[in-house]
């Protein structure tokens, strides 16, 4: 049975503070929604609407803002409580995958290079000249094509494909059923009806990202396609060929982002977002869900609708739409009631 944590091995562990008359000896088997956690395990608040169930949990400890700390028996103070439960996850989550070693029913290519430690499970194919370093895992079912190179503590999930020339940075994830490298969709039409134009390019992933399941990154026409060090992707994002996205950028399901687009840092794409090609996207910019983007974003500019405009235009219009057959029938009847008054003016001229 898992050890557990004591709440003082926690805070210390997390940089956090024991509220006043904390067991802080009480030891913590798991975490759990406030709902849900029970006396052995942990919990947390962060969004005030769940605030009344702190009167009702029966968590053995919860992670709260000081000012709500004397409402549990026992808590830990955080500044960010959310951020604070995020790496409680990590004390607590299991690795998934227990197979260690390289399966003899993999195919590694003689002229593969895989450090010692490298976890090949069963079903694997690596292609010649790919390089594979320390920690890394490859799940069942995954292609790594030839000339790939795949840094330290990366993890690829099963039925994920990384076709030649691909490169992750240290400690990336791929979720299942992703495809990285597969052509950029390049087409032109020709006397002879539409013509493929070769993708000779490649695909570079920097340190510390996650790919979503069954998310697909095209290689270049010519050059790269860049994921800049930190992003996450979520599940079924389309990132089109040559597209360069920065550090720390967030990028939600569905969201998709068209040839030679440029995204800098720390930019966030809701659910369904849409961007044209060649365009320029600004650090810290957000683009709201199901947008469509068609010109180039500013620094910070937080964007919404389909064409997109700013935020605040985005939401005050959203709010008229409905309105707009009675606002409609009401200037209807305002026109035909300064008409009659026009109208009934031009007769008393000619009294």
């Amino acid at each position: 049975m898992q050890q557990g944590y004591t709440l003082a091995e926690l805070a210390a562990e997390l940089g956090l503070e024991l509220a006043e008359e904390t067991d802080s000896s009480k030891r913590i088997y798991g975490v759990n929604t406030l709902e849900d956690a029970g006396p052995d395990e942990l919990s947390f608040l962060a969004n005030p609407k769940y605030a009344p169930q702190l009167d009702t949990t029966k968590a053995g400890a919860v992670i709260v803002e000081a000012k709500q700390a004397g409402r549990v028996k026992n808590a830990l103070i955080a500044e960010n409580p959310y951020l604070a439960f995020a790496k409680v996850l990590v004390l607590f989550s299991k690795p998934q995958g227990e197979f260690s070693g390289q399966s003899p029913l993999a195919y590694i290519h003689p002229d593969a290079e895989l450090e010692a430690d490298v976890t090949v499970y069963p079903f694997v194919f690596i292609g010649p000249r790919t390089v594979i370093k320390s920690g890394s895992c490859i799940f069942p079912g995954c292609y790594i094509g030839e000339d790939c190179r795949i840094e330290s503590n990366c993890r690829i999930y099963p039925n994920a494909v990384l076709m030649s020339g691909t490169k992750l940075g240290k400690g990336t994830i791929i979720q299942p059923g992703a495809v990285l490298g597969s052509d950029g969709f390049g087409f032109v039409p020709g006397e002879a009806g539409i013509e493929k134009i070769p993708q000779i390019g490649s695909v570079t992933i920097g340190d510390n990202v996650e790919i979503g399941s069954n998310t697909t990154i095209d290689r270049a026409a010519l050059g790269e396609t860049i994921i800049g060090h930190s992003s996450k992707l979520d599940n079924l994002v389309q990132i089109g060929h040559n597209v360069h996205i920065g550090r720390f950028c967030l990028l939600a399901g569905q969201s998709g982002i068209s040839g030679s687009t440029r995204l800098g840092d720390k930019v966030i794409l809701a659910g369904q977002a849409g961007l044209s090609g060649h365009l320029k996207v600004g650090n810290r910019a957000v683009i709201g869900p199901q947008s469509g983007l068609t010109r180039n974003v500013k620094d910070g500019e937080v964007l919404g609708g389909s064409p997109s405009m700013p935020k605040n235009e985005f939401l005050r219009s959203s709010v008229l739409i409905p309105r707009l057959p009675e606002l409609y029938s009401r200037i209807r009847k305002l026109e035909k009631a300064l008409e009659a008054l026009t109208v009934g003016k031009g007769n008393d001229s000619f009294s």
